[in-house]
């Protein structure tokens, strides 16, 4: 079939309007940091999941590559198509609805271009919780969350996107449909193929809907704002705070002072408390299921025996709402006083909690010796060991000319350190483009036979998201 027949095919089943080829497409073919930008054949829109198999069929029949979208808020180049103008965006914004909930199963089910705040507000209206969260979550999908297997500031009581669904309708590369939407904590019936496609980033399956867990709704909630003199004394505060506050510990974020400079610089009206005197600050929230003055007392033990061990120096509790809102206000926006200050070299990592001081005290002398001046934006969520251990260049020193020169040699240099504390080098952001080569030189080989071997099985003609996750080309004849 040619593209221009193809291309009719699609206009006829998803209607003129939602298969866009010319005009301003920047917001599908653009990534979210600005690095990276494609040429697509054409963005269907598709409103039903339906539609979804029926597009699928007919590019898997023409030979076509498909790229799936949720909200493209990703950060490794994983859901844009190459500079071909060859592939088939396929968007799911218009696949928005909250399809059901379920109070007695603590349940939601809800479409993949679902905007995650949306799910978050509709679990709030039945009384309930929907604890994944994220500074995109204005426009970041469900669908793209799940894909990703999405982390973020609760994990630390939650877990990630994977512990939070119970099941996915899945579109398969074969434009067939996977009806798995069950909303059963226990089903032992073979393969688990929620859990395979989840964090696959659209190179198995098209995920169009899911079931999630919801949770009450806490009694309590507080914000705790502190100041520590180092990443061990985050570390020593992070085990008080699991002794004193158990499973209410739902939040706990690390901060190093410059990023906090940043959004001190580019966003003062958020008054950033605590920055200029302490290497690092800490965010805590305290989730409580008793009273709000039960959550304050445990959090007023909590740091006084922080002060008293001195692995804290300073600290406020947030006294409303709105303060609350304002410390996590200033954590999200980080990501965003970055992007103002200049393109920067990323590392979104993970490594055990007991190792982090030690990688971070290492890695940052390690980078200074090969890069004098680099400036080190440390932060993340410290309570799952995710690091985002994030390079700026050196003050003055062009941020696009640096990345140019440095981005391969300072990765080499963080990634094998994270190998040496037995870390990942990819927490919660996937894999995409941006680390396909990177990902071999990291991952257990047998490991990277086996996905690759899942890939040639699931996807034989490799339209799905090619160039992501795993490569579909290599040396080796045998392996792909």
């Amino acid at each position: 079939m040619t593209k221009p027949a193809l291309l009719d095919q699609l206009r006829a089943l998803l209607g003129e309007a939602f298969v866009l080829t010319e005009g301003d497409l920047s917001a599908y073919e653009q990534d979210w940091r600005k690095r990276s930008r494609g040429k697509a054949l054409a963005v269907v829109r598709p409103a039903n999941t339906e539609q979804v198999a029926a597009v699928v069929k007919a590019c898997a029949d023409a030979g076509v590559s498909i790229v799936p979208q949720g909200g493209n808020t990703g950060l490794v180049v994983g859901s844009i198509p190459d500079a071909s103008a060859s592939q088939v965006v396929l968007s799911l914004q218009r696949m928005n609805r909250v399809r059901a909930i379920d109070p007695a199963n603590l349940t939601l089910t809800a479409e993949a271009g679902c905007v995650l705040m949306a799910v978050q507000q509709a679990a709030e209206t039945a009384g309930l919780l929907f604890p994944l969260s994220l500074g995109s979550e204005g426009s970041c999908t469900l669908g793209g969350n799940l894909a990703t297997n999405a982390g973020g500031t609760q994990v630390v009581r939650y877990g990630n996107a994977r512990e939070l669904c119970l099941g996915l309708e899945i579109v398969t590369a074969q434009g067939e449909i996977i009806h798995g939407l069950t909303g059963l904590r226990k089903d032992n019936t073979g393969y688990d193929l929620r859990n395979l496609v989840i964090g696959s980033e659209g190179t198995l399956g098209i995920i169009t809907s899911a079931t999630m867990k919801l949770y009450p709704t806490p009694a309590a909630k507080l914000t705790a704002w502190a100041a520590v003199p180092s990443v061990e004394d985050a570390v020593k505060l992070l085990q008080l705070a699991h002794q004193h506050l158990g499973a209410n510990l739902t939040g706990f974020e690390m901060m190093g002072q410059f990023a906090l400079s940043l959004v001190d610089k580019h966003f003062p009206n958020l008054r950033v408390p605590l920055w200029q005197q302490t290497p690092y600050c800490v965010l805590l929230e305290n989730s409580d299921t008793e009273t709000q003055e039960h959550a304050r007392t445990q959090f007023e033990r909590l740091l006084e025996t922080a002060l008293e061990t001195s692995c804290v120096s300073d600290a406020v509790i947030a006294e409303n709402l709105s303060q609350a809102r304002n410390f996590w206000h200033i954590r999200e926006s980080i990501t965003l006083a970055q992007a103002q200050e200049g393109l920067n070299i990323k590392h979104d990592i993970s490594l055990p909690v007991s190792a982090i001081a030690a990688f971070v005290a290492q890695t940052d002398a390690l980078l200074q010796a090969h890069v004098p001046g680099v400036r080190m934006v440390n932060f993340g969520h410290l309570g799952d060991g995710n690091l985002h251990y994030n390079v700026q260049s050196p003050a003055g020193v062009d941020a696009a000319s640096f990345l140019a020169t440095y981005e391969s040699q300072v990765n080499e240099l963080v990634y094998a350190a994270v190998q040496r504390f037995e870390g990942s080098i990819s927490a919660e952001h996937g894999i995409g483009s941006l680390k396909l080569e990177s990902l071999p030189k990291y991952k257990d080989p047998t490991a990277l036979a086996w996905m690759r071997q899942i890939k040639r099985t699931l996807d034989p003609k490799g339209t799905l998201n090619p160039g992501r996750v795993v490569s579909t080309t290599t040396t080796n004849a045998a392996e792909y």
